[in-house]
């Protein structure tokens, strides 16, 4: 696994080791298994940018914090330049840059979203609240509920994301999307 993920997950840990809870109490108030959250705390395994801002939100912390490290300062504006948001490569299939990175108690997620081709299967997964999905560039297919949806460059798509999802690039070339998470 990258180093970046090692990284949060020693945040993730900080976190847990700061609240004194157990790897059984965190992975219940986050809703996945204790094997699940144990293998994300263990940095071995990708950490699902959901579970990140579940995390977040469920125990009363930035996103911005476990994503980077820093903590978000700015109350009034927060302008991310082309480029400059706080990256994560989850893996080399998925990157994610956070758009609101430097505004302090953000009620929403808005990342970037890169998807490259790949042969592998879709990985599904879900979290807590809604979703909002709109295609930069690029063609992607979204698995969610049992459906698969085709979204072409100016589509968009708002769902529930506890339903299991999941996206794949399409045509050989990768996809540009805006995730917004609520």
């Amino acid at each position: 696994m990258n180093t970046q993920i090692r990284q949060i997950a020693q945040r993730l840990h900080g976190l847990r080791d700061a609240l004194d809870l157990t790897t059984e109490v965190v992975a219940s108030k986050c809703g996945v298994s204790q094997e699940d959250y144990e293998k994300y705390e263990s940095g071995n395994y990708d950490i699902p940018m959901s579970f990140i801002c579940d995390m977040a939100q469920t125990f009363g912390v930035e996103t911005t914090a476990l994503i980077s490290g820093n903590d978000p300062h700015s109350l009034a504006f927060s302008v991310t330049r082309k480029g400059t948001g706080t990256s994560v490569e989850r893996n080399k299939v998925y990157k994610y840059q956070s758009l609101a990175h430097g505004f302090r108690y953000a009620k929403a997620e808005p990342f970037e979203v890169t998807v490259e081709p790949s042969d592998n299967p879709v990985h599904l997964n879900s979290h807590l609240g809604q979703e909002f999905n709109f295609i930069l560039e690029g063609t992607m297919n979204l698995q969610i509920a049992g459906n698969d949806i085709t979204l072409n460059e100016g589509d968009s798509i708002y769902f529930d994301s506890s339903k299991p999802h999941g996206m794949k690039a399409l045509n050989g070339k990768k996809v540009t999307f805006l995730a917004i998470i609520i």
